[in-house]
């Protein structure tokens, strides 16, 4: 596993870590509150913590969906997040041309799914020194993965981790292959699953991606039980009133309960 994510995973920590926030900054206080509210149930239950929400969401379905505050407006807020509440944050980039600014607020740079395979994009986020998560894409095989982990590692990177986000099923429809956790774990990097975006069902509502949130706990369980090292969890105050990716993102006041049966999983599998 990489330094930065073994720095994550202290001793006395539960061994798994939690990625987690709303999809897109909508404004400062929902995204402060959802911070602030998972900063406490993780320290509450001893799970290492990384803040995600994004300046800018550029692959949204239609021209008229809601992209976010953009890129200064964007960092700013998380900077000021991460300052007030001494949170690690991690965002997604989308330009060679963002990195540089980005690794210097951001403790973790992001590779969105589509973007995964893009050269210049990941040597340029490997060239600012951070640890860098690069989301597999839907359209990729897991053994694909280790064409990607050479490119970052070839700019320089050496803090990289792999995000498993379901594979395309048909049109509108994700399916996830659990094999491809060990599968990716054996190239020698963190494994993370994303259990929101998981249950995506890409441009499914037409002019909007739609979801199946009601299956994403159990997809997480899945995960933990087959060796994930973190949980990426997509959540928001009030997800049908979520200005991005509502139908797959989970109640802010539903994750406690969620986490607390993950760490039950991840003790029954560890014993």
């Amino acid at each position: 596993m990489s330094n930065f994510f073994k720095h994550l995973l202290p001793k006395t920590y539960n061994p798994f870590f939690l990625i987690a926030g709303p999809c897109v900054i909508e404004n400062y206080n929902t995204t402060f509150e959802t911070a602030k509210y998972l900063k406490e149930i993780s320290e509450e239950l001893k799970i290492p913590f990384i803040f995600k929400s994004s300046f800018d969401k550029a692959n949204r379905t239609s021209a008229k969906s809601f992209r976010g505050p953009g890129f200064a407006p964007g960092l700013e807020i998380l900077n000021k997040i991460k300052q007030q509440l001494d949170i690690k944050i991690i965002s997604d980039i989308h330009l060679p041309e963002q990195a540089l600014n980005a690794g210097k607020i951001l403790d973790i740079i992001q590779i969105p799914a589509f973007l995964c395979r893009q050269t210049d994009l990941i040597s340029a986020a490997a060239q600012t020194g951070k640890p860098i998560n690069i989301k597999k894409g839907q359209f990729l095989a897991p053994w694909e993965v280790k064409n990607i982990i050479n490119k970052a590692l070839s700019a320089g990177a050496t803090d990289i981790s792999i995000t498993e986000r379901g594979t395309t099923f048909g049109y509108n429809n994700l399916i996830v292959d659990f094999r491809g956790i060990e599968i990716i774990k054996k190239m020698g990097v963190p494994v993370i699953f994303d259990a929101t975006h998981s249950v995506q069902l890409p441009g499914g509502d037409g002019k909007t991606s739609g979801g199946q949130r009601k299956f994403a706990p159990t997809l997480a369980k899945a995960a933990i039980a087959a060796g994930a090292d973190g949980i990426f969890i997509e959540t928001h105050p009030n997800p049908d009133k979520a200005l991005c990716d509502g139908p797959n993102s989970i109640a802010l006041n539903e994750i406690k309960k969620i986490l607390e049966i993950l760490i039950a999983i991840k003790k029954a599998v560890k014993n």
